[in-house]
C-alpha cells in the first residue's frame, strides 16, 4: 500500500533531494513550505543552495501537470502541493502561524484520504510531538543519519596467543587472525591469552589482511608527545602520507586540533611533504558572508579562528629553538613565510587544493554535502583532516547522527584511503576533564 508523506520545510532545506527519498509513495509539500523556502533562496549558504534546488525541482514538475492534482515523479509516486482547507484543533494551535498551517495540511490529508497512511515528516522535535497529540504518525527525516548500534572508534582490543605477539615484533607483518573483525587502518591492542600483561599495539594494513606493529615515535611531533594510547593512534594516522583522509572525533580537551596542527607543521616545515598547512573552521552557518563585521578580512576572521591561533601559539611556545627560522618568530611569521594559511570555508567551492595539509576544525557543524564539497577540492598529494565533537553541534538542522563528520566516519570506515580515531580522554587539564564528564 502506498503512503502519503507530508514534508516540513526543514526537510527540504536539509536535503534538496528529499522529494525522491520516499520511493513510489506520494509526497505532499504544503504551499506554506514554498513560501518559507522563498525566504532562503538568496542565501549563499547550504540552505540557500538547497532552497534554490528544491524550487527548480518542483517547478520542473509543475511544467508536466497540475501540482494540486498530483504529478508523477521519476520514483513512481506523485508530488502534490496543497494548502490547508481546515484548521487544527484549538488544543494544538500555537503562535507560529506557518507551523500551524503546515501541520494543518497533513491533518487535512489524513482526514480526507483515510484509505492511505499519512506520515508527517519533520526535523522539528516539538512539531512531531504536536502531530502525535492529534493522533498523526510523525517521523524524523533520517535519510542521512548514521544508523549504527555502536559508533566506530577506530581501534579495538583482541586476545590472541602470545606467539602472535612475539611474531609481530619479529616480522614486518603477520596475517590478521580470522576471528578479528577489525577493518583497514584500524588499530588493535593485542593481549596474550595466557599473560594479560603481554600486550602489543598494531594496525591493520590498508588491504585489511595483515597486522603491522605500530611504529614508535622517535621524537616529539613539534614539541608534542602523545599522552595516551588514542593520541598515539591519532599521530600515526596524521603522519602517514599514504592515508589522505583522517577523521578525529572527541570531546573538548582531547587534543584533536592540537595534534592535527602539530603533525601538519612537522610535515610542512621539517619533512616538506606538503607545500603548506591550511587550517579552516566553518563560519556558522557555512557560507555566511563575513562582511557584516568591520575591518579587514583578518579582523573579521579573528573571532572565528581564535581557537586555531591559540593552538598554534601553544605549539610555538613548546619549542623555542629555531626551526628553519620560524618558530622563534611567532605565528605571523609562519604565515608570512607561506608555511601556514588560515581561512574560512566560505569560498572553498570551485577551488582545487593540491599538495596541502588541510585541517578542518569543528567539522560536526557541516552537512554531508558540505564535507563532500571539501573532500572533492583535494588535489593530488593533499591530506585532509576533519576534527570535531558530534555532541557539540550549533547547526539547527543537524544532530550527532546526521552531521557530516559522523556521516564521513561511518561511510569511509574500512576504506584504504581513510583512517579514524575517537579520542575519549581529556588532556587539557584536570578541571577541563571533570567539566566535560560531569557538566
Amino acid at each position: 500500500m502506498t503512503k502519503n508523506f507530508v514534508l516540513d520545510t526543514n526537510v527540504l532545506l536539509h536535503d534538496a533531494g528529499a522529494l525522491h527519498a520516499f520511493g513510489d509513495n506520494d509526497v505532499v509539500v504544503p504551499i506554506y513550505c514554498i513560501e518559507e523556502i522563498d525566504t532562503f533562496k538568496k542565501d549563499l549558504s547550504e540552505l540557500g543552495r538547497n532552497a534554490r534546488a528544491v524550487s527548480r525541482e518542483i517547478d520542473s514538475y509543475r511544467k508536466k501537470g497540475s501540482l494540486s492534482d498530483g504529478v508523477t515523479m521519476d520514483t513512481g509516486g506523485k508530488l502534490r502541493v496543497l494548502f490547508a482547507k481546515d484548521t487544527l484543533p484549538n488544543e494544538v494551535l500555537t503562535f507560529d502561524k506557518k507551523d500551524d498551517l503546515i501541520l494543518a495540511v497533513a491533518w487535512d490529508v489524513m482526514k480526507t484520504e483515510p484509505e492511505k497512511p499519512t506520515i508527517f515528516v519533520t526535523m522539528d522535535t516539538n512539531l512531531r510531538i504536536r502531530a502525535n497529540a492529534i493522533k498523526m504518525d510523525a517521523q524524523d527525516y533520517e535519510r542521512d543519519y548514521v544508523r549504527v548500534e555502536k559508533s566506530y572508534m577506530g581501534f579495538c582490543t583482541a586476545e590472541v596467543e602470545s606467539r602472535l605477539i612475539d611474531a609481530l615484533y619479529q616480522e614486518p607483518s603477520i596475517p590478521k587472525p580470522a576471528t578479528l573483525e577489525a577493518v583497514a587502518n584500524e588499530f588493535v591492542t593485542l593481549k596474550a591469552l595466557d599473560n594479560p600483561s603481554q600486550q602489543a599495539l598494531a594496525k591493520v594494513t590498508a588491504d585489511g589482511t595483515s597486522l603491522r606493529a605500530l611504529k614508535k615515535l622517535d621524537r616529539a611531533v613539534w614539541g608534542i608527545q602523545p599522552r595516551n594510547r588514542e593520541q598515539r593512534f591519532a599521530l600515526d594516522l596524521l603522519l602517514d602520507d599514504s592515508i589522505p583522509l583522517v577523521t578525529l572525533v572527541g570531546k573538548a580537551g582531547t587534543g584533536k586540533t592540537l595534534l592535527a596542527i602539530a603533525a601538519g607543521l612537522t610535515k610542512v616545515t621539517e619533512e616538506e611533504a606538503y607545500s603548506k598547512i591550511l587550517v579552516s573552521r566553518p563560519i556558522f552557518p557555512l557560507g555566511r558572508d563575513i562582511g557584516y563585521l568591520p575591518g579587514t578580512m583578518e579582523d573579521k576572521l579573528n573571532p572565528w579562528m581564535q581557537p586555531v591561533y591559540d593552538s598554534v601559539d601553544f605549539l610555538l611556545a613548546l619549542t623555542r629553538k629555531d626551526r628553519k627560522g620560524q618558530a622563534s618568530r611567532g605565528f605571523k611569521e609562519l604565515q608570512d613565510l607561506g608555511f601556514m594559511q588560515i581561512e574560512p570555508l566560505t569560498y572553498i567551492r570551485g577551488r582545487s587544493i593540491p599538495k596541502q595539509y588541510l585541517v578542518v576544525d569543528e567539522a560536526q557543524n557541516l552537512t554531508r554535502h558540505e564535507v563532500k564539497t571539501i573532500l572533492t577540492r583535494a588535489g593530488e598529494g593533499t591530506k585532509v583532516v576533519l576534527t570535531g565533537d558530534p555532541e557539540q553541534i550549533d547547526q539547527p538542522y543537524l544532530d550527532s547522527r546526521s552531521n557530516g563528520l559522523s556521516y564521513t566516519v561511518e561511510r569511509m570506515k574500512g576504506d584504504n584511503l581513510a583512517g579514524h580515531v575517537t579520542l575519549t580522554k581529556g588532556e587539557r587539564s584536570a578541571l577541563a576533564e571533570k567539566a566535560a564528564d560531569k557538566l
